[in-house]
């Protein structure tokens, strides 16, 4: 596999096993500079296992991986100086402060104590933590641990930045702030790998996504064009009672003159449109449930989602739970520093 100059990550039949289980199988990924990419997939999809071999945690045992320009097994050392790492769970130490952290891990990173105090300050401001500074990070929320956690992945600047399902458990606040700085990242040049399970995260962030399931990739596009591989726009019910699912759907048959989908657990009833229909296809609707004495709590035309996505290419939501377990991956070493290969 050559080399391509604008890409900040390319990856090429990668395959990986733990023992019976293959988590990745001939996995190819591209990844141009400058850019976010997102990786989606249910959990045990591979995507953590393909974020670890990317960034020096694992080898694959079989493929090749080029980072910043570098082969991650031939030369991990030159790879960890290029790239920034942030797991799910903020790797703080919540004792010290958040300055202290970041003061840590830049003379962990090998710069020196001026140098590191400088750094710390600067990151401090631009994750609008410098107010926070002084307080130890135990006292932090779960936003802005994160946001230290973020910081700390950019002691070195790094050309690729590795964002391993970065806003879990956090607040919808709190995700919106790490959504600022990720934009604000990549507006400064940055390249973002992402892997997430939060569709929406995935819609606001990412230039491109991959699709990976059962360790391959299964689709890559924009948002948009992956929501066209699920047809165009939809009417979309959800009944009051249940019992009512069957006789809205025949509704819904009738005027959008297409077999609906329905989904007894939410009462939705689901019919694709064509989009110069839409309006006369959602008031027939409405007329059609009112004659039928159907009442309905929603009724809409929708676009499709990166939920329907998942479902269409891969028969599960991106909320489905993991399969397989696969084995922990080695403590990494300080932001920009992988641990070793």
């Amino acid at each position: 596999m050559g080399t391509t100059p604008d890409l900040a990550v390319s990856a090429e039949g990668l395959v990986k096993s733990y023992g019976a289980t293959r988590a990745l199988d001939h996995l190819d990924l591209a990844v141009p500079a400058g850019t976010v990419m997102g990786l989606l997939g249910p959990n045990g999809a591979g995507k953590t296992t393909a974020v670890e071999i990317l960034a020096t945690l694992r080898r694959a045992d079989a493929g090749r991986a080029v980072v910043a320009g570098h082969d991650a097994a031939r030369e991990p050392e030159r790879v960890r100086e290029r790239i920034g790492l942030t797991g799910q769970y903020a790797a703080v130490d919540e004792i010290l402060t958040g300055r202290e952290n970041l003061v840590m891990f830049a003379r962990l990173s090998g710069l020196g104590a001026a140098t590191a105090r400088r750094r710390a300050d600067d990151l401090l401001e631009r994750f609008d933590l410098t107010a926070a500074a002084g307080r130890p990070a135990g006292r932090y929320s779960g936003g802005m641990r994160r946001r230290l956690d973020l910081a700390a992945s950019l002691t070195l600047d790094p050309a690729v930045l590795f964002l391993d399902e970065p806003t879990t458990g956090l607040d919808p606040r709190s995700r919106n702030g790490v959504w600022r700085a990720v934009r604000d990242l990549v507006g400064a040049g940055t390249t973002v790998l992402l892997t997430t399970q939060y569709l929406e995260e995935a819609d606001r962030l990412a230039d491109r996504m991959a699709v990976i399931d059962s360790g391959r990739v299964i689709a890559e596009g924009t948002a948009e064009q992956l929501k066209s591989t699920v047809g165009g726009d939809r009417v979309d019910v959800v009944v009051e009672e249940a019992a009512d699912l069957e006789p809205a759907a025949a509704v819904l048959a009738r005027v959008c003159g297409t077999a609906p989908r329905t989904d007894p657990e939410e009462r939705r009833v689901s019919a694709p449109v064509a989009a110069a229909d839409r309006i006369a296809a959602l008031t027939g609707v409405v007329r059609g449930l009112d004659a039928a004495g159907l009442r309905a709590t929603d009724i809409g035309v929708r676009r499709p989602t990166l939920d329907d996505v998942f479902l269409g290419l891969t028969g599960r939501t991106g909320a489905d739970r993991e399969g397989a377990a696969r084995p922990a991956a080695p403590a990494p070493a300080p932001a920009g520093q992988g641990a070793a290969a």
